[in-house]
């Protein structure tokens, strides 16, 4: 039993080793792609165009004759948003407090690999034309603070013409209208907003069909040009934030492509009319949900969804009540640990009957050394008489190890809590402990639980292991968000406290046996 427990402290361990290794970018500069230059998106394929007879036709977006200026810019409280002489989001700023960079400034969302509105048409003369045309539009500033806005944008081509008629929402969500006189074009959400590269981001694009699936793209997994016919939402997104486009009356037939750099961009095929919604900022679950239900999932968690959605739900209620985010994780950490007490209990109490059993395992080890199916008969037959379940310590573990991993994807995806400070020194629970108290702690509670439990190695190698993984814990904890690693210190706190309570029952049962 205690080499299965090993087992599954050595195999989450060497989880997250191995996803830090292979998943996790390691020294990429800040706004790496906004150092991309528009002439080297210029030269950037689009989609192919897939029809019936699967022949294919490669659109480029050529170099405009000058470079782009605004004609338009839209306010509000929340977000600032410039359009450019090619009727495209050229800039998209966020103005609240808590989305700001470190030296005050503005947090910039859209990135120049590809523009949020931009068209690239089929035929490529049109398309050449449409990069040299500058469009016109109805009003040079909006203020949507208070109530929605209109901006029309039109241009003028030779043998067709483009319109686009954008209404503006004070949280940074809009409807689009576009009018197209003849040919197929592709239009796109822009590239996925690319604030800082950190060492927890998932780059890539979201689709999510009719039927409520999803798909992930992550950058560098796009192979060729994938199609998605029967779509409502299609996102390019990053670890907080996200640009998309949703139609839940008609689907989208969307292209997922990449540029030279392998990153995943989104396209929406269409001729003729175009009709969807679109926004562009953080993937915050109360602002999504204002806009539609559907789009929180864009807030995607990976494996344990199904886990993870009620569990920030829950978190998110907790917070509404208490006000504070760092509290809300100590008392879901307490809930999640009073749903799951029976469970541990028993295994807690499982593990004294195995210690207490243990001489009597190793007589009959001695006794049936070359039988190893008598061996386990005898084995079976004392494990019954005395009520002890050798992988009674084990289930609670293995029942942790998914809530874990949804709760890690919780606190790791979460945007509310950036910024968000918990106690003290702890300013903002999404990045590491900037003093490395919280890391700290969850050694020395990890080493206490390990002092507590009761053991049975009959490897000294297996203890050594055992007796080295809180340290080992503590120095990979150390770069953890502070909310994750708040989560764990806690949830070690509650497994001390149990121990102590299960180790002193067991004792008092003992006596009792004793003395009848």
């Amino acid at each position: 039993m205690q080499k299965r427990v090993l087992l599954a402290t050595v195999l989450s361990f060497a989880f997250f080793i191995a996803y830090d290794y292979f998943f996790i970018p390691k020294n990429l500069p800040t706004d790496q792609n906004q150092t991309i230059s528009s002439q080297a998106n210029a030269q950037n394929a689009a989609p192919s165009t897939t029809t019936a007879s699967a022949s294919t036709a490669n659109t480029v977006a050529p170099n405009a004759t000058s470079e782009s200026k605004n004609i338009a810019v839209v306010k509000s409280s929340h977000f600032e948003a410039h359009i450019d002489n090619l009727g495209r989001i050229s800039k998209f700023y966020l103005n609240d407090e808590k989305y700001k960079n470190e030296d005050g400034s503005r947090i910039e969302l859209t990135s120049k690999t590809l523009l949020p509105l931009e068209i690239r048409f089929s035929d490529t003369n049109l398309n050449e034309q449409a990069f040299k045309t500058d469009y016109i539009s109805s009003a040079a500033e909006l203020d949507v603070t208070n109530s929605k806005q209109t901006l029309v944008l039109t241009q003028n081509l030779e043998g067709s013409s483009v319109t686009k008629k954008l209404t503006f929402y004070p949280n940074g969500n809009y409807d689009l209208e576009v009018g197209v006189s003849g040919g197929e074009y592709f239009i796109t959400p822009g590239f996925r907003p690319s604030v800082a590269v950190d060492n927890y981001t998932v780059h890539g694009a979201l689709i999510r069909y009719a039927d409520d699936k999803l798909k992930i793209l992550e950058d560098g997994d796009v192979d060729g040009t994938e199609a998605f016919n029967d779509a409502n939402i299609a996102a390019a997104s990053d670890r907080y934030y996200t640009s998309l486009f949703y139609s839940f009356d008609k689907p989208l037939n969307v292209l997922v492509s990449t540029d030279t750099a392998e990153n995943a961009i989104v396209f929406i095929k269409n001729s003729g009319e175009f009709r969807a919604g679109g926004y562009i900022g953080p993937k915050d679950h109360k602002i999504l949900k204002s806009i539609d239900n559907r789009l929180t999932d864009v807030i995607e968690y990976g494996w344990f969804t199904f886990i993870a959605k009620p569990m920030f739900a829950f978190l998110s209620v907790l917070h509404d009540y208490i006000g504070n985010w760092g509290w809300a994780i100590v008392v879901l950490t307490l809930v999640i640990r009073l749903v799951l007490f029976p469970l541990t209990y028993k295994g807690m109490l499982s593990m004294n009957k195995l210690k207490e059993l243990a001489p009597k395992v190793k007589e009959l080890q001695a006794k049936y050394k070359g039988d190893p199916q008598k061996l386990n008969a005898h084995m079976m037959d004392l494990y019954r008489k005395h009520n002890a379940n050798p992988m009674g310590g084990c289930l609670p573990i293995l029942m942790q190890i998914p809530i874990f991993f949804a709760i890690y994807r919780v606190l790791l995806n979460a945007i509310e809590l950036k910024a968000a400070p918990w106690i003290l020194w702890v300013k903002d629970l999404a990045v590491m402990d900037p003093y490395f108290v919280l890391p700290i702690l969850m050694g020395i509670t990890m080493f206490l639980q390990q002092k507590l439990t009761p053991t049975n190695f009959t490897d000294p190698m297996q203890e050594k292991i055992m007796k080295f993984l809180p340290l080992i814990f503590t120095f990979f904890f150390v770069t953890f968000p502070a909310g994750l690693t708040l989560y764990w210190f806690i949830n070690n706190v509650c497994s001390v406290i149990q121990q102590i309570f299960v180790n002193k029952l067991f004792e008092k049962h003992k006596k009792a046996e004793v003395k009848a």
